[in-house]
């Protein structure tokens, strides 16, 4: 054997090793790189304040409450262990915020109740070409927020988690700090309670009796 051939030959098989190496330990670094601030903020900003006001905080507290979420998220993110998604691990911080501020509404005495949010762009996937589609999802979304709003709030976070950001029971257990036996018991009830509630309206509106 050519031994001039074979040195070479070990020579370019060490040289892809360790280029394979690199290139793996590179992807690996990407993989594992934590999403920064800025990037948190444009993608889950809209669901972050989405969250807020479905979950009780007062419309004069919203800013403040987003601003708490994101410095909450700035002061944790480096112990973000990724066991979770973002999306999931930013409505455990969303939650606990909701509940501070609830909390300060009712030691200052203010009445604290369910207000839900009455833009068009307040919930996920909107599409309003024209006036007229306009007008029927602004009705729509009216109407989604009335029936939510008669919902305890345990169910209703469950049900908006699920069936509105399109979570899953998993992650929803996770994000909620509950059992997954809990989830889908809330979420089944909520379904039944929403599906009652949108049935009775129907049944209003056909006989043209006004809707509470």
């Amino acid at each position: 054997m050519d031994s001039s051939r074979t040195g070479h030959s070990a020579m370019r098989m060490d040289s892809s090793v360790s280029m394979a190496g690199r290139e793996l330990r590179a992807a690996e670094a990407g993989a594992s790189a934590l999403p920064t601030l800025g990037d948190i903020y444009r993608e889950h900003f809209d669901f972050v304040w989405r969250s807020l006001r479905r979950m009780g905080v007062a419309p004069g507290s919203m800013d403040d409450a987003a601003q708490d979420v994101f410095l909450v998220v700035h002061r944790k993110l480096a112990a973000f262990e990724r066991r979770s998604s973002v999306k999931t691990w930013l409505f455990g911080i969303v939650a606990r915020v909701a509940h501070d501020h609830r909390r300060s509404e009712q030691r200052k005495g203010a009445p604290v109740r369910y207000e839900a949010p009455t833009a068009l762009d307040s919930l996920p996937d909107r599409a309003t070409p024209g006036p007229m589609q306009r007008a029927e999802q602004s009705a729509s979304i009216r109407l989604l927020e009335e029936l939510l709003s008669r919902m305890s709030p345990e169910k209703r976070d469950v049900f908006f988690l699920a069936e509105l950001e399109q979570m899953t029971a998993p992650e929803i257990a996770e994000a909620l700090g509950i059992r997954l036996t809990t989830v889908n018991s809330r979420l089944r009830v909520a379904r039944i309670e929403f599906e009652e509630a949108l049935a009775r309206h129907r049944a209003r509106e056909k006989e043209g009796e006004p809707c509470p």
